[in-house]
């Protein structure tokens, strides 16, 4: 009968364990999935400032310096 309780002791620090990894893990998922969309936006806030630039050249009636783009 000791041995019982001490399994049932153990079996209930594992799963309570269990549960604290799983909420870890849903925690790293939704900060992988906000920088996800972070980087989205940058992305397109960078090309929204690039239209902007090359219509605010256009109404001066310039056309914009030539800048090398990186890959990525």
């Amino acid at each position: 009968m000791n041995s019982k309780n001490v399994g049932d002791r153990q079996l209930d620090a594992l799963l309570d364990r269990l549960d604290r990894i799983a909420g870890q893990l849903e925690r790293l998922n939704r900060t992988a999935e906000q920088q996800e969309g972070f980087a989205l936006v940058a992305r397109e806030l960078r090309e929204l400032s690039e239209s902007l630039n090359t219509l605010a050249y256009a109404a001066l009636g310039q056309s914009p310096p030539r800048v090398r783009r990186r890959a990525g």
